[in-house]
């Protein structure tokens, strides 16, 4: 090697080096600190038969025209002409916290900036790629991938996020001895069918463990080969709706950026990775809150809200949110979208008179918006109907009701800027939950030139992040929930520029028990918007205490949706008890270190939640609800782990509850919170 740069993270390390011939550049190690001395465990010894040298190596990032047959990062070309770019080294600029590598293609013009970039007391590395047409011609993007990654296993055992509606972040394996596994979304968001999230392990093993997220809120994917070389090589990026995308010359491109990361000790590792990188990308849940959809759905009026506002403060909630319906044209899912005033029909004594009501029960307000839909019934669609996805002689598709705004649009952008403003200025809102319940169909913009010049997935996901910037500058003190027909757009962007994502509208108990498994693999409990209500499950209907459904949501960020008209006096005194004793924790619960103990299959689930001086164990029981076991049987335990074994914890030693476990009682109950304080 040449030259070689190292960038050193909390505990791990990642060492990039240039060979002799500077026409690439190559991973050298990844992995613990010290894993940098000696060797490259990713170096090819071997010859290439039938392959370039660039196939055989653990190269950062290449263009097509280097590594043609093994999968490049990179396929461009002028337009009509070929794809194959030969790009040479040209510059390097390192600190000791980041670093970027410039190669340049003479005969194109196209000069690639590879960026690196540590996450200060974290294991996370932030990689992207900046793409500048110095040329004369266009340049035709096919494929321009973020970043891409070769990790040294052999046998790859890839854990992936799939799911569907009301059913996301389901935590699935897959080994793949040879070949690619790959995943992806192109409906705009990240999507309800994979999460943009991959861990690669070697199949033998459950130590060490790489990860990887794409931080982008529209199309993407994610590709894992086993190369013929025997190492297993990531590729993430954009996935651009119009198949390519034209750079204009004297025009840049930045990527999304992927955030990689390694931990020695497996998926659970890698996961409290995942939430210390994420404790700083965003505040957290500060507020229980109380959201009003499943008590009133569109039936949103001024009385019948302030009676569910009553009961919340009493139970105590912190935050009142009225959701769908409190708009004009709004009485259904037909209407209404668009037209962003509040309905004076709902609110005879006018809408700020009505949210001061609830200000004054000691409630923060907040509303629901959907910004980026458009009722065709509604005002705004009959005075721009351009403003909509379209191509000219074919009808729109409707899903739910409804179309979408092109974003990408600077007109579009000023007006849902401008409304949601306009709101928070108007009105002391301190909450703002977006949603977003269609993703684009006939996605063109007629008139506006080629589809690859506009890039409208790109133009959507970049107006939409300057939204959200603009209104954590413009309104600091507003909390903001991320969500797209429940979790389809969670990811590492919008996490970054809001307070909590909505995971599922999936909140059936032990349907939810299991989505929040899978989440909280990738997610961090604080950015985690958890509610308590009376749904049934969808897919497990089995029924479960009020106090399991409150011991779940206390593992994110509570919230409650229920109808508590209905609730009971008991059942009102119980939630109350509940919530005081999550506002005990809640700071401790969005700050320690999480353990996930077994899966939501297993009889007795629980998280550990640890502190030097304190755990706290959530469990739940997830099998029959008969109160003791048919036959003589042991106790239920719960096993931790990383406690120090000669110290006390409550009653027990560290040593006898990493070994013999925790004992937990269904007796009684079916969900618990232990408190465990360490002397």
């Amino acid at each position: 090697m040449t030259q070689q740069w190292t960038l050193r993270l909390a505990t791990t390390t990642y060492t990039v080096g240039l060979p002799e011939h500077r026409r690439w550049a190559e991973l050298r190690s990844w992995g613990p600190l010290g894993v940098e001395d000696g060797p490259s465990p990713l170096a090819n010894v071997g010859r290439t038969p039938y392959l370039t040298e660039a196939d055989g190596a653990p190269v950062e990032y290449a263009p097509f025209g280097l590594r043609p047959f093994a999968g490049a990062d990179l396929v461009a070309g002028p337009v009509g002409a070929a794809r194959e770019l030969w790009w040479q080294f040209d510059s390097a600029s390192a600190t000791d916290t980041s670093l970027r590598l410039t190669f340049g293609d003479a005969l194109t013009g196209l000069r690639t900036d590879l960026y690196y970039k540590v996450v200060d007391g974290t294991d996370v590395l932030l990689r992207w790629t900046e793409l500048t047409n110095t040329g004369s011609a266009p340049i035709r993007l096919e494929r321009f991938d973020s970043a891409g990654f070769c990790v040294p296993v052999d046998t790859a055992r890839m854990s992936f996020l799939i799911g569907r509606w009301a059913q996301e972040f389901q935590l699935r394996q897959v080994v793949l001895p040879a070949g690619r596994f790959s995943i992806g979304s192109q409906q705009g968001v990240a999507g309800h069918g994979y999460s943009p999230y991959l861990a690669v392990q070697d199949a033998s093993d459950d130590g060490p463990t790489w990860g990887f997220q794409l931080a982008w809120p529209g199309s993407w994917h994610i590709d894992a080969d086993i190369e013929l070389s025997g190492s297993c090589r990531v590729r993430i990026g954009r996935q651009p709706h119009e198949s390519a995308v034209l750079l204009e010359p004297g025009a840049s491109l930045e990527t999304p950026q992927v955030a990689a990361a390694h931990s020695a000790e497996g998926l659970g590792g890698l996961a409290r990775v995942w939430h210390s990188y994420e404790r700083q990308l965003s505040p957290g849940g500060r507020r229980v809150l109380y959201n009003s959809w499943e008590a009133t759905e569109f039936a949103v009026e001024a009385d019948g809200q302030l009676e569910l506002a009553k009961i919340a403060a009493e139970v105590g909630a912190e935050l009142f949110v009225v959701d769908d319906g409190w708009f004009v044209g709004r009485n259904d899912d037909t209407g209404g979208l668009g037209d962003w005033t509040p309905d004076p029909a709902k609110f005879p004594h006018g809408f700020g008179a009505f949210v001061e009501e609830v200000r004054s029960l000691g409630l923060e307000f907040g509303l629901w918006v959907e910004p980026e839909a458009i009722s065709p019934k509604s005002r705004l669609y009959a005075e721009h109907p351009d403003w909509v996805y379209h191509l000219d002689g074919r009808p729109p598709t409707l899903i739910r009701n409804q179309l979408l705004l092109d974003l990408g649009r600077e007109d579009v952008f000023e007006f849902v800027r401008a409304t949601l403003d306009d709101l928070l200025t108007d009105y002391p809102i301190r909450y703002l939950k977006w949603d977003m319940n269609r993703p684009p169909t006939e996605r063109g913009r007629p008139g506006a030139g080629a589809p690859e010049s506009l890039d409208l997935d790109g133009a959507h996901a970049r107006n939409y992040l300057r939204i959200l910037d603009f209104l954590r500058a413009a309104h600091p003190n507003v909390a903001i929930e991320g969500c797209a027909g429940g979790g389809a757009r969670v990811e590492l962007a919008t996490i970054a520029r809001t307070d909590v994502v909505w995971p599922s509208d999936n909140t059936g108990p032990l349907d939810r028990l299991s989505i929040q498994y899978g989440f909280l693999h990738a997610h961090a409990p604080h950015v985690m918007s958890s509610w308590v209500t009376d749904a049934p499950g969808l897919f497990d209907p089995r029924p479960r205490s009020l106090r399991f459904r409150f011991v779940l949501a206390m593992a994110g960020a509570l919230g409650i949706g229920a109808d508590i008209r209905s609730w009971t006096v008991s059942q009102r005194s119980e939630a109350a008890l509940l919530v005081a004793q999550y506002k005990e924790l809640r700071e401790f619960l969005h700050s320690a270190t999480v353990t996930m103990i077994g899966t939501p299959s297993d009889p007795t689930f629980a998280i550990q939640y640890t502190s030097p001086d304190k755990v706290v164990v959530l469990a739940w029981n997830t099998g029959a609800l008969d109160g003791s076991p048919a036959l003589s049987a042991r106790q239920p335990r719960v096993r931790l782990s990383g406690l120090e074994p000669s110290a006390r914890y409550g009653t027990y030693s560290g040593a006898y509850l990493m070994s013999a476990g925790l004992p937990v009682s269904w007796a009684d109950v079916d969900a618990d919170v232990i408190v465990l304080e360490r002397s």
